[in-house]
């Protein structure tokens, strides 16, 4: 049996993920294992960035990278001594950084629109086509077939 494409959006700060980007690789929820047993080969994922730094307060809300999952191999990174985080590798696309407030309106996943921001706390978790789509045509130059 086919397994169909499933969505998924991480929250990462933009400094972080353009690491990610370079390195072919993602990483969710401080290195955890968890959200990302979750993702298999060509499930996309959408990367959304709260902040342009993990350790500043500057603000950035939009959405900044845009991939697919290469494969459903899990592994482990040593980064420190102390901080080992569980990664997948990913196929990122050049796209266009896109703001989420022009969005916030048309995106379902955002059941209150004016604590819109509630959602992206829990750091990762599914979208429907229809809201990957939307988000998907405002950061890639062509369109994707997704079905």
């Amino acid at each position: 049996m086919e397994r169909s494409t499933r969505y998924w959006v991480v929250v990462v700060s933009k400094d972080h993920i353009a690491n990610g980007v370079k390195g072919g690789f993602m990483q969710a929820n401080h290195g955890k294992s968890s959200s990302l047993k979750k993702l298999h080969t060509g499930d996309w994922v959408v990367v959304y960035s709260p902040k342009q730094t993990y350790s500043c307060d500057k603000a950035l809300q939009a959405f900044t990278a845009i991939g697919q999952v290469k494969d459903d191999e899990l592994y482990q990174f040593k980064m420190s001594e102390d901080f080992i985080p569980y990664r997948r590798n990913v196929t990122y696309y050049n796209c266009n950084e896109t703001p989420i407030a022009p969005l916030i309106n048309q995106l379902d996943f955002i059941e209150n629109k004016n604590s819109w921001g509630y959602r992206f706390r829990f750091g990762f978790f599914e979208l429907d086509e229809k809201d990957f789509e939307l988000i998907s045509s405002h950061m890639l130059k062509e369109k994707l077939i997704t079905a």
